[in-house]
């Protein structure tokens, strides 16, 4: 399979090596629809990467995220629409024109190849000089932390190992463009925490507009300059990672970025009122970010304060304490608001001594200030 993969992504590689093209480009898709049969796996998307972005695709499976990667690439035909790279249409382009850099979740390595031969292997085929290739080699080898790994086989490589080759490779001959589909889902925590620094390490150096697939949401906030969130083909939202965690534009948004509850609410004026009759303070903004009809009260973990952090701005209301959970750095409590709703309240543990939390059964008053109302229309 992934020597498979490999030889599918060395046609792409020699026809980027071969493009010479070196400064980083802008991307622009304009209502791409693709479908399978009945499915429609993307919808009328149309998106603006500027040059040297790194801008993530984000959603669960399904979401679409990997089909429009793919039509970028050129791997996948669109049924209508258009991709710009700059100034040139490249929709009709094949992949092997495109001078694009690709990673994959399977690392993609010829098997039978050294780390040396893996990563030189796009600029021998453009004809570069072995001086040059091997100064190419050891620079890029350098830049992901493989000194000395050159003489070694793919095949005795640990994943992150074989991961950071396939960076190597993806960068060695300066692509104008970085496609990324999920590089980290097969390592294990600390090691895909590891590598997401390293890889905003490597773009900052290499300055190549870069597009990076991933359905995990804390992977997008650390890596990204911009999160396009996806769900059933479509784009919800486009923008920075405070931006989508602060004010999501849809129910979805709010619940799929970060450890969140949504609760019902009536708008007051000033304030909006739940349905256990709880009335929170909201400002003029945040209630205008509601939409004008039905809308939800978006309760993030961390915002949702406990009885002794409420100041006299905090409005309250009240929670069963269902469960308590320790977790080393951090607590989680799980309460039951209003309705049966389920929500999270995590706070971290203190240096020298445990924290005060409420215990299973407990019933207390919550809190939340009014700059901690986040509200997004409701469905």
């Amino acid at each position: 399979m992934e020597a498979a993969v490999a030889a599918k992504l060395a046609a792409a590689e020699a026809g980027a090596a071969s493009a010479g093209a070196r400064a980083a480009l802008s991307i622009s898709a304009r209502s791409v629809w693709k479908s399978y049969g009945a499915f429609a796996a993307l919808r009328d998307v149309s998106l603006d990467v500027g040059p040297g972005e790194f801008l993530t695709l984000l959603g669960p499976s399904g979401s679409g995220k990997t089909t429009l990667l793919n039509i970028l690439a050129g791997f996948t035909r669109l049924d209508s629409g258009s991709i710009a790279f700059g100034d040139e249409d490249v929709t009709v382009r094949p992949l092997n024109q495109r001078g694009l850099g690709m990673v994959f979740q399977s690392y993609a390595l010829f098997p039978h190849m050294t780390v040396g031969e893996n990563v030189a292997f796009p600029l021998r085929v453009r004809g570069v000089g072995a001086g040059e290739i091997a100064a190419s080699v050891q620079s890029v080898l350098r830049l992901v932390k493989l000194e000395g790994f050159a003489e070694r086989n793919v095949q005795t490589l640990s994943g992150g190992q074989r991961q950071r080759v396939a960076l190597a490779r993806a960068v060695v001959f300066k692509p104008r463009i970085v496609l990324m589909d999920e590089p980290l889902s097969a390592l294990d925590k600390n090691l895909r925490e590891q590598m997401q620094v390293e890889i905003r390490h490597l773009h900052r150096q290499i300055g190549a507009t870069t597009i990076y697939v991933t359905h995990d949401q804390r992977e997008a906030l650390t890596l990204s300059d911009r999160i396009a969130v996806m769900h059933e083909g479509a784009i919800l939202q486009c923008a920075s990672p405070a931006e989508i965690y602060r004010q999501p534009r849809t129910a979805f948004v709010a619940e799929f970025i970060g450890e969140s509850t949504l609760l019902p609410v009536a708008r007051r004026p000033d304030a909006v009122a739940l349905a256990d009759g709880s009335v929170l303070p909201a400002s003029a903004a945040a209630l205008a970010r509601g939409g004008p009809g039905e809308c939800c009260l978006v309760l993030r973990s961390e915002s949702v304060l406990l009885p002794d952090e409420c100041g006299p701005q905090s409005g309250r209301f009240p929670v069963l304490v269902r469960d308590v959970f320790f977790q080393g750095d951090s607590a989680l409590v799980i309460g039951e608001a209003a309705g049966g709703k389920r929500l999270s309240i995590r706070r971290p543990m203190r240096a020298g001594g445990a924290r005060a939390l409420p215990k299973e059964g407990d019933r207390i008053q919550v809190g939340l200030d009014p700059d901690g109302v986040i509200l997004v229309p409701a469905g």
